[in-house]
């Protein structure tokens, strides 16, 4: 299940999301979505983890957690239109 992780830090790394969401689970991969033009965090990612029930608990645990003072933003990923 794919997850979408809003209003990171700017200084938040992939391996930093990866670290922080192993914690519930099984991550097949974590990535920080950056500016094409710059290479600066746009404060928002994605994480994708191996089984919906371990992402279920990811996002519940998450969601609203404080990292380096910054609420986070984490629920469903919605596919593109």
């Amino acid at each position: 299940m794919n997850i979408y992780v809003g209003n990171l830090p700017f200084a938040t790394s992939d391996n930093d999301l990866r670290d922080l969401f192993t914690q519930a689970g099984a991550v097949v991969s974590a990535r920080v979505i950056t500016d094409r033009e710059t290479g600066r965090s746009r404060g928002f990612g994605f994480v994708e983890m191996d089984s919906p029930e371990e992402a279920k608990e990811a996002i519940q645990r998450f969601h609203g957690y404080s990292l380096n003072g910054r609420n986070l933003t984490v629920n469903e990923a919605k596919p593109r239109k």
